[in-house]
């Protein structure tokens, strides 16, 4: 007798302890949307290349504009150009296209981050890159890296705020 009632608080909890966690599956699935973070929307610019991998080239998330590193790609062909200076301009080129996506410009950048296979390519690359800023400047890094994708001699990503 005190063996079956053992064996019925057993059984009670463990309904309870599956309807608390069907609860709380249900509360989540309604409260937690499965497809999308909140707040976050993918940015495609059809004049920038096409991702070469699992990325996207834009996302913002709230506020910010977060572009994937541009490379020297020509999106009309695929190609890359042939010199640093020539890909900087590509890349430079590409980053417009997809900031124009989220109604922006360069003015809206506010951190950027360019990758060089050479430093040698430094001063062409940096002429270039101050081009397109026509007063300040954002934020910034240059790195020089063993690679880059494609066998490309720069690449260049950033952060943009909205307006």
């Amino acid at each position: 007798m005190i063996q079956e009632k053992g064996d019925r608080k057993i059984l009670f909890l463990i309904l309870l302890l599956a309807i608390a966690f069907l609860a709380g599956f249900a509360l989540h699935a309604i409260l937690v949307p499965s497809d999308q973070h909140p707040g976050k929307r993918i940015l495609v610019s059809d004049q920038a290349p096409a991702p070469i991998g699992p990325y996207s080239q834009a996302v913002q998330y709230g506020d910010y504009v977060f572009i994937s590193g541009q490379i020297g790609l020509d999106p009309g062909t695929g190609n890359l150009s042939a010199t640093a200076g020539e890909q900087a301009v590509q890349a430079m080129e590409n980053l417009e296209a997809v900031l124009g996506t989220a109604g922006l410009d360069f003015s809206d950048v506010v951190q950027s981050r360019i990758y060089l296979t050479d430093m040698q390519d430094f001063q062409i690359v940096n002429s270039i890159y101050q081009r397109y800023f026509e007063s300040e400047a954002p934020a910034r890094a240059l790195v020089q890296v063993a690679g880059l994708p494609r066998g490309a001699k720069v690449e260049i990503e950033m952060i943009a705020k909205m307006r």
